[in-house]
């Protein structure tokens, strides 16, 4: 079947690569079926439940790189389960009684979309398979091209997610400012909170990040301006246990030493914890759409230092959060080279009628392919065996500690 029009949709949380990649879509499409409508669904999932879409104009086409100069999404993102009904009806995206995703479907073929494009992480993904699932029973001649962003860099099983390696980059940036804040009083705790519900990867890759960018400058230790004070003296990643009181002594004696720690904690990192004792507390832990726990209203990062402050005799606690400020940054170049080379891959199978989510196969040697829905699942845990990350810890002094990860497989 030839195609005639494309929809593209962008879902879930913001990251360093959506608006690059609605740009590179248009492009693409624009280079090689110029002839081929592109339509823009406005608020992801919400959007074509409404019916709230538009259509890409010429002057877009030859203007869609502009869109690599920005961040965020241009055309919006929300947070919508097609398979969770309940939701639906109560925020009024669809009827009592309505299946939205029929709704969705019925959408797609008045729209007279031939090829759905789905920008998101793990729950995109999973529910534009619910949808391709649907459309497939349901005899609904339409093709679902999915592209990973997700800055946790954890679904299985992409080797590499849009938009991550820029969101480590910019943590890093971050919390470079941030760090300074040590001067500000004696006896400082500095605690890092980063993005990573089931994944550490992103908290890790902003540590090696940031150290790399402490080894560009130069210090002055005679005035107090040593490396030691802007250090990174702990990881934290949920797929790493580790014995807090031992912290909490080797933090002490850095504490003793600097004057200042530095942690960088995954916002993961001792959730189940964390919410058994509000639990046992009688409070109520809300949830998404799709069941997660709202992270900031578990606050790790101010549990942890709450929990380290008092063990290393912390005068001042600071807890600083740099998830908006990086998900939501222009794409890097590492990434924007990425993101083209998966927009093309795209298209290609949209134009061949080849379903599936784009990125560089790990099961399949690492091969850029469109795949399988049924293979794409949020969740992969971080190798907290990776050289790269254990060379991180030696470089600061930390024990790895236990690989909580692999015990769980």
């Amino acid at each position: 079947m030839a195609v005639k029009r494309v929809g593209i949709l962008t879902a879930g949380g913001l990251a360093p690569c959506l608006s690059s990649a609605i740009g590179s879509l248009i492009e693409t499409y624009t280079e090689v079926a110029p002839e081929v409508e592109i339509i823009c669904y406005r608020s992801g999932y919400m959007g074509l439940l409404q019916g709230d879409s538009f259509l890409v104009t010429q002057q877009v086409r030859d203007q869609a790189a502009v869109l690599h100069q920005h961040g965020g999404s241009p055309i919006g993102n929300s947070r919508v389960k097609l398979t969770n009904v309940d939701d639906c009806v109560r925020r009024g995206l669809v009827r009592e009684g309505d299946d939205p995703l029929q709704v969705a479907a019925e959408q797609l073929r008045t729209d007279r979309v031939d090829v759905l494009h789905t920008i998101g992480g793990d729950d995109t993904n999973t529910t534009a398979a619910d949808l391709a699932a649907f459309l497939s029973q349901n005899d609904y001649a339409l093709t679902v091209v999915g592209l990973p962003k997700t800055i946790d860099n954890d679904v299985v099983p992409i080797k590499q997610s849009l938009g991550a390696w820029t969101a480590a980059e910019q943590g890093a940036r971050f919390f470079e400012n941030v760090v300074a804040e040590h001067n500000a009083n004696p006896r400082m705790l500095i605690v890092h909170e980063v993005m990573g519900r089931n994944c550490g990867w992103l908290t890790a890759a902003t540590a090696n990040e940031y150290r790399k960018r402490l080894e560009e400058l130069d210090f002055l230790p005679q005035t107090g301006l040593s490396r030691d004070r802007k250090e990174v003296h702990g990881v934290y990643v949920p797929e790493m246990g580790f014995d807090l009181e031992s912290e909490a002594n080797r933090l002490r004696a850095i504490m003793d030493a600097s004057d200042c720690v530095n942690l960088f904690i995954s916002e993961g990192a001792g959730v189940s914890t964390i919410v058994n004792e509000m639990l046992s507390r009688g409070e109520e832990v809300p949830t998404d759409a799709f069941g997660h726990y709202k992270l900031d209203a578990v606050n790790p990062g101010k549990w942890f230092g709450k929990q380290f402050a008092e063990m290393i005799d912390a005068e001042k606690t600071l807890v600083q959060k740099s998830g908006y400020f990086s998900r939501a940054a222009r794409a890097n170049e590492a990434d924007l080279a990425l993101i083209a080379r998966c927009a093309r891959k795209a298209v290609e199978c949209g134009l061949a009628g080849e379903s599936g989510v784009i990125g560089e196969d790990e099961e399949r040697g690492d091969e850029l392919r469109a795949i399988e829905f049924d293979r794409i699942k949020g969740g992969k845990p971080f190798d907290i065996d990776a050289p790269w990350f254990e060379d991180l810890l030696a470089g600061i002094g930390q024990p790895k500690g236990e690989n909580v990860a692999a015990q769980h497989t």
